[in-house]
C-alpha cells in the first residue's frame, strides 16, 4: 500500500473540497473572509499561514546542520510573531482596511505611497513564495517519483483551485485543515524517534535527556560526535555575534512587516478578536517550534549513525535486489540514501577511493575529507525513513510538508492578488470598478501569481535552501514595510514624503545587497567582505535602521500630515473608539 500517495491525495481532496464549500461570493469574502472568522479558527489559520516550508522543512534542518547557529531562525521568527501580535496587529485591524498597501495609502494620504507599498509587498511576497514552491518540489520529487519541476507544477495546480476559487474565505478554512495535517505530521514521527533514542515520548525533553541505556545526554553525545568528526561544536556557532544579532533582528522585524501574516488579522470582527486570535496562534505555533530543536538533533544523530563509515552501494544495486546489496560489503549504505540520491539533494564523492562513506568536518583528526553532501532541507522528510518508521508515518510527513508550503503560498497569493486588484485597480487606476469586476480581476491576478510563483520556485532552486530564501523576504519586509507601519501607528507626525522616502530607502539597498552577494559578482565573497560583516540574511535590519532614520528626517523637514490624519492616528490606538475622521472607513482613495 502506497501510504504517501494515500495521504497526499486524501489531503489534497480535502483542501479542494473545503475551497468549493467556502467559495467567495463577494470582494469582502475574497479579501478578508467577510470579517467573520472566529478568533480560535483564525489563530489556527494564522499558525498554518505562518509556519511555511521554511518552518516545517528547513528550520530543523538548519539546526541539524548548524547546531546552535541554526537556532537564530527559531529565535527570530518566534520573537517576530510576538512583536507583530502585541505591537501592530490590533491597531491595523482597528484601522479597518483590506491590505497593507491600503493602510499605507490612506494613512499617508497618497496614491504614490500606496503604489510604492504595492511594489514592496510584491517583492516580499514573490521572494517568500519562491521558497515555498521550492519546498513543494523537494517533497514531490522524492516521494512521488517525479522531477523537481514537475513537483512544483503539481503544487501550483492545487493552490490554483483553492486560492482562486475560495479567496481568503476558502484559504482560511483550508489553512485550518492544513494546520491539523502539518502539526500531526511533525509531532508524530518526533515522538516515535524520541522513544527510540531516549525512551522519552516527549521530544522537547527527550533530546536533552539521556540516550537509552547510556549515562550521557543525547545532546552531549551528539556534540562529542560532531567534534570528533572535525565539525564545530554542535552547541556553538560559526557566525559572529553581530551577524547573529542582525539576522535575528531582521527576522523579527521582518515578521512584523509581512503582508500575508498581517492580513490574517483583518479577517476577525474587531481589534479585541485580533488580539485573541494572535494569542491562539502563538499557542498553535509553539507546538511545532518547541519540537524543532529536538527534530534537528535527532536527525543529525541518525544520519551520522546510519551513513558514516558504511560501504557505498549505488541506487542501481538496490534496485537489482537484496543479493547484490549484500555482496557490496558487510555494512552497505542505507536504502534511504539511495532513495534520495536521485533528487540530487544527497551525494557521495569517493575522494580516497576506498568505497567507504566518510562524513567529516574541516578539522577531521584523521585527515580525511568529507565525502557526503546532504541538503539541509531533507532532514525532516528523510528522518522517518532513516529511523525506519512505518510507511504510514513517512507518508504523513510528506503530506505535512506539502501542507506547510501550500498554506503559506496561498496566503502570499492573496497578498499578490489583492495588491493588484484592490490597491492598483480599484483604489488607484479604476476607481469606478464594480465589486463583480474587482472579484474577477482578483481571481485572474491570483491565477497569474500562481504561475509566476511556480517559475520563481524553479529558478530559486539553485539560490539557497528554503529557509535562506525565505530569510531574504523577511529582510526586505523589515527594511521597507515595517518602518512605515510602525511609525504610521505610533507617530502622527510621519507624513507621506517620509513614508515614500523610507520605503524606497529600505527596498532598493536591501534588494541590491542580496542580489550582489547571492546572484551577482559577490556570490563568492567571504564574510570579511560583507558590509560590517553582516550576511545577506541579516542586512535587512541594518537597512531598516537607515530607512527609519530617513523617514523621520524627511517627515520633520516637510509639512506635517493634515489634522484629520493626525486625529485618526490617535483614534486607532484606542480600540473600539468610534472614529469620525473619514479616511479609515470612507473607501475613497487619497490624492497626492
Amino acid at each position: 500500500m502506497d501510504w504517501t500517495l494515500i495521504w497526499v491525495l486524501g489531503t489534497f481532496g480535502l483542501y479542494i473540497g473545503i475551497a468549493l464549500w467556502a467559495r467567495a461570493g463577494s470582494t469582502n469574502d475574497f479579501y478578508v473572509a467577510g470579517h467573520g472568522v472566529h478568533p480560535v479558527v483564525n489563530g489556527m489559520a494564522t499558525a498554518a499561514d505562518w509556519m511555511s516550508a521554511a518552518s516545517f522543512l528547513s528550520m530543523a534542518g538548519l539546526i541539524a546542520g548548524m547546531g546552535y547557529g541554526g537556532s537564530v531562525y527559531l529565535m527570530g521568527w518566534t520573537g517576530g510573531y510576538v512583536l507583530l501580535a502585541l505591537l501592530l496587529a490590533p491597531f491595523l485591524r482597528e484601522f479597518g482596511k483590506f491590505t497593507v498597501p491600503d493602510f499605507v495609502g490612506d494613512r499617508y494620504y497618497s496614491n504614490t505611497a500606496r503604489l510604492v507599498a504595492v511594489v514592496c509587498a510584491l517583492f516580499v511576497s514573490f521572494t517568500y513564495i519562491a521558497g515555498q514552491m521550492s519546498g513543494v518540489g523537494i517533497a514531490f520529487s522524492r516521494f512521488l517519483g517525479v522531477d523537481f519541476n514537475t513537483g512544483i507544477f503539481f503544487g501550483m495546480a492545487i493552490v490554483f483551485v483553492y486560492a482562486v476559487l475560495g479567496g481568503m474565505k476558502g484559504v482560511t478554512y483550508t489553512q485550518v485543515a492544513q494546520y491539523v495535517v502539518l502539526i500531526f505530521a511533525y509531532t508524530v514521527p518526533a515522538i516515535f524517534i524520541s522513544l527510540m533514542i531516549t525512551d522519552n515520548p516527549i521530544p522537547q525533553l527527550g533530546f536533552i535527556g539521556n540516550i537509552k541505556g547510556e549515562d550521557i545526554s543525547m545532546l552531549q553525545k551528539l556534540d562529542e560526535t560532531v567534534k570528533g568528526l572535525g565539525f564545530e561544536s554542535y552547541l556553538a556557532s560559526t557566525k559572529t555575534s553581530f551577524d547573529i544579532f542582525c539576522i535575528t533582528a531582521a527576522l523579527m522585524f521582518g515578521t512584523a512587516g509581512l503582508p500575508h501574516v498581517i492580513i490574517r488579522f483583518f479577517t476577525v470582527p474587531n481589534a479585541a478578536d485580533a488580539r485573541l486570535s494572535a494569542g491562539w496562534a502563538l499557542v498553535f505555533i509553539a507546538i511545532l517550534y518547541t519540537v524543532a530543536p529536538a527534530v534537528g538533533a535527532f536527525a543529525r544523530h541518525n544520519i551520522i549513525e546510519s551513513v558514516n563509515e558504511t560501504t557505498y552501494v549505488p541506487a542501481a544495486d538496490y534496485a537489482a535486489g537484496s543479493q547484490r546489496v549484500s555482496e557490496a560489503g558487510e555494512s552497505p549504505s542505507p536504502a534511504w540514501f539511495a532513495n534520495w540520491e536521485s533528487t540530487g539533494l544527497v551525494a557521495f564523492d569517493d575522494k580516497n577511493g576506498d568505497g567507504q562513506m566518510q562524513i567529516r568536518g574541516p578539522a577531521a583528526p584523521d585527515g580525511l575529507e568529507n565525502e557526503v553532501t546532504i541538503n539541509n532541507d531533507i532532514y525532516v522528510l528523510a528522518n522517518p525513513e532513516i529511523a525506519q518508521l512505518p510507511e504510514w508515518v513517512i507518508g504523513l510527513v510528506v503530506a505535512g510538508g506539502l501542507a506547510a508550503a501550500l498554506s503559506t503560498a496561498a496566503g502570499l497569493l492573496m497578498v499578490i492578488s489583492s495588491a493588484i486588484s484592490h490597491d492598483l485597480c480599484r483604489r488607484t487606476f479604476f476607481k469606478n470598478m464594480s465589486d463583480k469586476t474587482e472579484l474577477r480581476v482578483a481571481r485572474v491576478a491570483a491565477a497569474g501569481a500562481v504561475i509566476a510563483a511556480g517559475f520563481m520556485g524553479i529558478y530559486s532552486a539553485d539560490l539557497a535552501f528554503v529557509a535562506q530564501v525565505v530569510a531574504f523576504a523577511f529582510g526586505l519586509a523589515a527594511a521597507s514595510l515595517f518602518p512605515v507601519i510602525l511609525l504610521g501607528i505610533f507617530w502622527k507626525r510621519m507624513n507621506r514624503e517620509g513614508a515614500i522616502a523610507s520605503m524606497l530607502t529600505g527596498l532598493i539597498p536591501t534588494f541590491a545587497y542580496i542580489w550582489h552577494f547571492k546572484l551577482g559578482a559577490g556570490k563568492t565573497a567571504t564574510p570579511d567582505q560583507w558590509f560590517l560583516g553582516v550576511s545577506p540574511e541579516g542586512i535587512g535590519f541594518v537597512v531598516m535602521i537607515l530607512s527609519m532614520a530617513v523617514g523621520i528626517a524627511v517627515s520633520l523637514a516637510t509639512k506635517p500630515p493634515p489634522q484629520d490624519i493626525q486625529d485618526l492616528v490617535e483614534d486607532i490606538r484606542i480600540p473600539g473608539k468610534r472614529r469620525s475622521h473619514g479616511i479609515a472607513d470612507s473607501g475613497m482613495a487619497p490624492v497626492d
